[in-house]
């Protein structure tokens, strides 16, 4: 697969100090980029590879104000900002019937408004910069990601308005892509089921663990690397006609419940 760009690439992930944001840091180091990640904790440790360390910005980005300077903050560090990857969100389980109306606004704060604030300000930096080989065209130059979830194409039960937020999401994708081409591409990765080092506090012990990767056709849970990989490749100049796509990374999608009758099966 392509690197990134020449080493040296300036990368912005939000929340990008655990879990999958995390492992897109250390993947972007080890393609030779310089990483930037913000979060509301600065962690015990930051993500490294390579021999190098991600820098660390303390933001809140549903806070645009916060997302605008963790964004600014990049830009500074490393003179240029050539990807961002909006990997900040989730949500706890919550029925719809009996959550809050604020527990919902801050569940799409979040999941939506905080990607689309911290979009607009990696937009303004982006196209008033040299092309940097990641395919743009025309006067300026670099490449927007967005870490969306199956949530937002499937039914999401517990985590209704996180996914109605991831629903929205992909759908920012395809508008920012047009309104802000040719200069800068917009594109999402959209994971499944992904174990990270909170995997038994996600979905349970190793025996539901071990279960809900059995429904996966390729028999395992995603890891951070997997989704990183996708990114990765988006950000590449080998992506450089890819924009306003949404790339699923879910190891062959959720069989068909009916599947589980026998209904269909030889």
């Amino acid at each position: 697969m392509a690197a990134v760009d020449k080493p040296g690439s300036a990368v912005l992930v939000t929340g990008g100090t655990r879990g999958i944001g995390a492992g897109l840091a250390r993947a972007f180091l080890r393609s030779g980029a310089r990483v930037l990640v913000c979060g509301r904790t600065e962690p015990a440790e930051l993500p490294s590879a390579g021999g190098r360390s991600a820098v660390f910005a303390r933001a809140d980005v549903r806070d645009p104000g916060q997302a605008a300077l963790a964004v600014r903050r990049a830009a500074e560090e490393f003179g240029r900002l050539d990807v961002v990857v909006s990997n900040a969100g989730g949500s706890p389980y919550a029925a719809a019937a009996t959550a809050s109306p604020r527990f919902h606004a801050k569940v799409i704060e979040l999941n939506l408004t905080a990607p689309l604030h911290v979009a607009q300000a990696a937009n303004a930096v982006m196209r008033h910069q040299a092309d940097g080989g990641h395919g743009g065209a025309g006067q300026g130059g670099g490449v927007i990601i967005m870490v969306g979830s199956v949530s937002g194409s499937r039914p999401s039960p517990g985590t209704a308005a996180y996914g109605a937020a991831k629903a929205g999401l992909q759908h920012l994708v395809t508008s920012l892509a047009i309104e802000w081409g040719p200069a800068v591409r917009v594109n999402c990765v959209v994971p499944g089921f992904v174990a990270t080092e909170a995997v038994s506090e996600q979905y349970g012990d190793p025996a539901t663990v071990a279960a809900v990767a059995a429904t996966v056709p390729l028999r395992r849970m995603a890891t951070p690397d997997d989704v990183a990989q996708a990114c990765l490749f988006l950000a590449s100049p080998g992506a450089s006609y890819v924009s306003g796509a949404c790339l699923a990374v879910h190891g062959g999608g959720e069989p068909p419940a009916f599947l589980s009758t026998g209904v269909g099966s030889s």
